[in-house]
């Protein structure tokens, strides 16, 4: 397919500003990629981190990269993949060949760390996206979720069970794999183990179900909201806990004897979750951070909370296998092992993309989701 088609899609012209519903060009398909027809696109902090400045990249841009739909036309080159075919999408292309790839370490890949910025194709050939104008239109991700089609190389593209919703498959592509797979691939966790989870969003309620399909024994959820701490519970938390009423390391230490948690996943994104998780892990525990602040700003700890032999991670996605893991994940959900209804606290068109924006940097939604025309 070679042609270029219009759709509609939400343009982020300037930092700050509201994002625009403009028709854009889509395409051609180059011979790796598929072009796929967007059922739903979910909104994510790391959208609105492009939003509001913190995160940059080249614009006008297409956000989005909680996504899933069917494809709609394959390239030359392509296997595995046909028209029709359900998939939800993943954001780390990678060229399997560079130091990091061939070491297991696809989320530092040469070619996809030197492109990201650009936001284009992960062939540095450019995006595959125009505005009305001419004007090249830049792609978050390698992927731009938030039009009705988007083409992106094959690799991103994972095929899910026929079975599968759409609006709550997209969640697998980014904030469910990070959680759920930092308490299943990250940690090493043991049977039995105390898992604290601190921060109760869409990726630290995964993670709570990603520690209570692997096994943990005790669950600490952590959130100052009552309503995410109840959703906690819903998931699998058996120990609730509000920061602002209870010290969360003093609980773990209350609930083990005095050692601390195994395991603490970080969620929340924020220097106070940060020193806290640390001071809430045993000595020799594990600490996994995915929450993120500036990549300039500095947090700061007590050394002694450091110590002790624990072992300290910084994962971004989870330790994602996207093949193998968003099939899993999906067959997990319609076996009712894995809960995404309730993370999905709206369904929206996309010319309300920006109130949706608005409630999450409020707080007040898990995971918005944009759906799209049948």
């Amino acid at each position: 397919m070679a042609e270029v088609i219009t759709a509609r899609a939400a343009v982020l012209r300037r930092i700050g500003q509201p994002m625009r519903i403009e028709r854009v060009g889509i395409g051609p398909v180059g011979r790796g990629d598929v072009l796929v027809k967007v059922a739903a696109a979910s909104l994510c902090h790391t959208d609105l981190e492009v939003i509001e400045g913190q995160l940059g990249i080249e614009l006008p841009a297409v956000l989005g990269h909680e996504v899933a739909g069917t494809i709609a036309a394959t390239g030359a080159e392509v296997h595995g993949l046909a028209v029709g075919d359900p998939v939800v999408l993943h954001w780390n292309p990678h060229c399997g060949l560079c130091f990091h790839c061939e070491r297991g370490q696809p989320i530092l890949c040469d070619q996809y760390l030197a492109n990201g910025p650009k936001a284009g194709h992960f062939d540095g050939k450019g995006p595959r996206l125009t505005c009305d104008d001419g004007m090249a239109l830049h792609q978050l991700m390698y992927l731009g979720g938030f039009a009705e089609y988007c083409v992106v190389p094959a690799q991103q593209a994972v095929k899910l069970p026929e079975a599968m919703p759409l609006d709550r498959a997209c969640l697998l592509g980014c904030a469910v794999m990070t959680g759920f797979g930092a308490a299943t691939h990250v940690a090493r966790m043991a049977w039995g183990d105390v898992v604290m989870v601190v921060g109760c969003g869409a990726v630290g309620l995964a993670a709570v179900q990603g520690a209570r399909l692997a096994g943990a024994g005790t669950i600490i959820a952590v959130d100052p909201q009552s309503s995410r701490r109840a959703m906690a519970a819903h998931c699998g938390a058996g120990v609730l806990c509000d920061p602002g009423a209870e010290d969360p390391a003093a609980l773990a230490r209350s609930l083990t004897g005095g050692r601390g948690a195994d395991v603490v996943i970080e969620a929340a994104g924020l220097p106070a979750a940060f020193r806290g998780a640390v001071e809430a892990a045993r000595p020799g525990g594990q600490v996994i951070w995915l929450g993120k602040v500036g990549v300039g700003d500095e947090v700061a700890f007590r050394w002694g909370s450091l110590m002790g032999e624990k072992h300290i991670t910084r994962s971004s996605y989870g330790g994602a296998r996207p093949r193998k893991d968003f099939p899993a994940m999906a067959r997990a959900y319609l076996d009712g092992q894995l809960e995404l209804d309730s993370l999905v606290t709206a369904r929206i068109a996309l010319e309300e993309i920006n109130e949706g924006f608005a409630a999450l940097k409020r707080g007040e939604a898990i995971r918005s989701v944009v759906v799209f025309d049948a």
